[in-house]
């Protein structure tokens, strides 16, 4: 712990709730004092002590090339030197737009808002509007922003109508959210075959990052894709994490799935608040001012917030780019699972593109129940013995972790050697 970060900590805990503007960053799960970062550069962050750190969360997804990239801060200054915002349209806005119907082709139309829950609550407001139906599909432990009705876990089994997970929200919006196993055929199929008829849209994570990274089974995938349009509901991918991140067309394109709409986030504003969704053309033209679906932000096509996009997604083009990083993220995975291996730890891991998940458990996850198994307590060590010595990873044991080009083969190392005197001391004795 450093003592500047204490000291702001317990002042940002007079009038901030929590002492934090987002609850994971408050180490309530890993106990402790959260480091307060004053600066960032590549694959590193220094603290307001002066500590560095390798950065294995890179603001949670976006910084896929690296912290203060300059190709990214030179674009930045230069939209930000001519105004902040203008609320009304910009020519780079249009050129984003047609960046991602490009790089992603089911997006036929896209709609730009200030974050990835927006886009995320839109995309099912849209969905209603357009299907007249109310019922939305969600599977446990996926993670969509916090709209009222994506704050809703299951109840008494895997197909029960969901429950309010959170104080504030509605028993009557929670009732109109069914909550379903990910990675179930089984129970997937029992659902719409009863209640496939109500849904408007089903939404998901194509891979899962909030509980961890859980990676779907494509079979699974492909039976969603098919009940949608068996019983005309939209399917949503949330890419807001994957979108960009596991390849360049994301999920989607390594899965070969084309999703009714889709949302992105993190990555497309190269770490400015931005998100976007869209989709089918006819679907996004019951969009206001088109159509009756009415949705709108001060702030969307924010000038700033668009040149990072632009500037960040130019980096990704680049031949070669993905399969670097994959190659970079698996060398990490396998290094660490090996060392655990070594040390006699019950431990697993696994990545998909530039994300990745640990697990302190016997074999990798499949479901939310088999990852809620993982070994809490050892990843609480784990986490403070490393962040000790000098590495970053995510402050909770459900968080998927995060690789960017800036890493080096090096960084990789380093962290792999750290981790095995690490998990040497999480042994048994």
């Amino acid at each position: 712990m450093t003592d500047s970060s204490q000291s702001l900590f317990d002042r940002a805990q007079r009038h901030i709730p929590g002492g934090v503007n987002s609850p994971v960053r408050a180490f309530r799960s890993v106990g402790g004092t959260p480091r307060f970062i004053a600066s960032a550069r590549g694959a590193r962050v220094t603290d307001v002590d002066g500590v560095e750190y390798i950065d294995y969360v890179g603001s949670w997804g976006p910084m896929i090339a690296g912290h203060a990239h300059p190709a990214v801060i030179d674009a930045v200054v230069k939209v930000a030197a001519k105004g902040l915002s203008f609320g009304a349209p910009i020519a780079a806005e249009v050129e984003l737009a047609e960046l991602l119907a490009k790089l992603v082709p089911s997006l036929e139309m896209v709609r730009l808002t200030s974050s990835g829950t927006e886009a995320t609550m839109s995309a099912l407001r849209l969905a209603r509007g357009f299907t007249g139906r109310d019922r939305i599909v969600k599977f446990g432990g996926c993670y969509h922003g916090h709209g009222d009705s994506l704050l809703v876990k299951a109840g008494s089994g895997a197909l029960t109508f969901g429950m309010p997970d959170s104080s504030g929200v509605p028993s009557c919006l929670a009732e109109l959210t069914s909550v379903l196993e990910y990675n179930n055929i089984p129970h997937l199929e029992a659902f719409f075959a009863g209640m496939g008829d109500q849904v408007a849209a089903v939404i998901i994570e194509p891979v899962v990052g909030n509980m961890n990274l859980i990676a779907p089974d494509p079979a699974f995938l492909q039976c969603l894709r098919r009940l949608c349009d068996q019983h005309g509901a939209l399917l949503i991918f949330d890419e807001v994490m994957t979108g960009f991140r596991v390849a360049l067309g994301g999920a989607q394109s390594l899965f070969g799935i084309r999703p009714d709409l889709s949302t992105f986030g993190k990555v497309i504003g190269g770490g400015m608040p931005m998100g976007a969704f869209g989709g089918r053309r006819d679907i996004m033209q019951q969009l206001a001012p088109l159509g009756p679906v009415y949705q709108a932000g001060t702030l969307s096509g924010n000038p700033v917030a668009v040149a990072a996009g632009l500037a960040t997604l130019a980096l990704l083009q680049v031949d070669g780019f993905y399969d670097q990083l994959s190659a970079k993220t698996t060398r990490l995975v396998t290094g660490l699972d090996a060392a655990a291996r070594q040390a006699g730890l019950p431990f697993a891991a696994q990545s998909v593109g530039g994300m990745f998940g640990l697990y302190f458990r016997d074999g990798l996850p499949h479901t939310y129940d088999e990852v809620m198994q993982s070994d809490r307590e050892r990843f609480r060590r784990f986490f403070h013995a490393m962040l000790d010595k000098g590495f970053y990873f995510a402050p909770s044991a459900f968080e998927a972790g995060f690789v960017s080009s800036a890493h080096t083969e090096a960084d990789i190392d380093t962290t792999i050697a750290c981790a095995s005197g690490v998990f040497a001391g999480l042994c048994p004795a």
